[in-house]
């Protein structure tokens, strides 16, 4: 998306306060961070802010809270984090948007932060009211959005604060996504493949048909592919499959056969007959009546590495099969290994996204090398579909 202003590190904002919406949705058990990528990768630009002596108010969501009571989805475990990680006063405010916010911003000292609780609390976010985002812009001169995995979402924190503040810009992490999508459907180093996982085939259907007139090859993975071997007449068992999916697919394979892509399914799978059993392979033509597919197989694996091998460019969205239990993590592993391994030699560009993609990297032990790793989801697909997201449409 051309046209977005984003923030330039040569204006001076010591002094200024800056309202920066960021997206600190992390995974939460027990009050403790499960994962702290999201935070982690924020922290650079904070401290620059801080560096250069700005008033700084954050806005984030957790969660989809129903109303303020819900305690469990409070910022407060990320508050402590910061604090932990950044060398500087940080507030924490779990009041209404009033007076008193805009009293307590005024307290503010320069490289200091302040941390508003969960944006969602309030229902004029959701609503992307108005009169909410009016009472948000009081308490700044500059918006800075910063959460790409945000801004397919018409809320008041993302959308409409944009009409009442003087200056709105895009972050640093904001621009790095959508350089990173471009390098993909824009500006594209061919051979292209996309690697397309999850379950529902309906949610990925646009971006699927819009990813054909851009890339050599599509890899479909996951519960997504039962869907393909059904409709190629295998028996698939107990396995996860979307109803009525027959149209959809039959769509695809006309489209890519139109644009000359090539649709990859599985040759072998991994099954089970229940998620906690021990997996064996076998070829879609011998799957029985009581069998759930889990994985994708070795061969299935060794076909996607060729493709890799072959490729300049990977988007990978979607786990390969169901990689919350070890026994069922090796194709999506092997994955995450060998296009790592390409990009670290420098072969291949390399786009990882969506939540589930990043959760099943994170749990490979090797270290991993990536171009992009972006932790958006509704908005990563969003925006691969072409859609004008409506977080950065105001930004231009």
């Amino acid at each position: 998306m051309d046209g977005i202003k984003y923030f330039s590190q040569d204006l001076n904002v010591e002094g200024k306060k800056i309202i920066i919406r960021l997206d600190l949705n992390v995974p939460l058990k027990n009050k403790i961070i499960q994962d702290t990528t999201r935070i982690d990768s924020v922290i650079p630009f904070l401290e620059i802010l801080i560096k250069k002596k700005a008033k700084i108010i954050i806005l984030s969501h957790l969660g989809r809270p129903k109303s303020k009571n819900e305690k469990a989805l409070s910022l407060t475990p990320i508050y402590k984090y910061l604090k932990e990680k950044i060398n500087t006063n940080i507030f924490f405010f779990m009041g209404d948007i009033d007076e008193k916010t805009l009293e307590k911003t005024n307290y503010l000292k320069n490289g200091e932060l302040l941390l508003i609780d969960n944006i969602r609390f309030f229902q004029g976010e959701n609503e992307n009211s108005e009169l909410f985002a009016k009472r948000l812009s009081t308490l700044a001169e500059i918006y800075i959005n910063d959460a790409f995995s945000c801004s397919h979402r018409k809320q008041a924190s993302i959308h409409a604060i944009t009409k009442f503040i003087k200056k709105s810009f895009g972050g640093p992490l904001l621009k790095q996504e959508i350089n990173a999508i471009n390098s993909v459907i824009k500006e594209k180093k061919e051979p292209v493949a996309c690697i397309i996982g999850g379950s529902k085939i309906s949610n990925k259907i646009n971006v699927i048909s819009n990813l054909m007139k851009n890339v050599n090859s599509i890899i479909i993975v996951g519960a997504m592919a039962n869907n393909f071997l059904k409709y190629d007449g295998h028996n698939i068992g107990k396995s996860l499959v979307e109803k009525d999916s027959e149209k959809i697919i039959k769509k695809i394979y006309l489209e890519a056969k139109k644009f000359a892509c090539n649709i990859l399914i599985p040759e072998d799978c991994i099954v089970s007959s229940d998620l906690k059993g021990v997996g064996v392979q076998k070829k879609p033509s011998s799957i029985g009546d009581n069998d759930i597919i889990l994985d994708i197989g070795p061969k299935t694996i060794k076909k996607i590495d060729e493709v890799i091998d072959k490729s300049n460019t990977v988007l990978w969205n979607g786990p390969a099969g169901y990689f919350e239990n070890n026994s069922f993590a090796n194709g999506t592993n092997c994955i995450a290994k060998k296009i790592s391994e390409n990009t670290s030699n420098k072969s291949l560009i390399s786009i990882i996204g969506g939540g589930d993609t990043v959760s099943a990297v994170n749990k490979v032990e090797n270290k991993l090398f990536f171009t992009h790793l972006s932790t958006a989801g509704g908005a990563f697909l969003e925006y691969l579909e072409g859609k004008d997201l409506p977080g950065l449409s105001v930004l231009k």
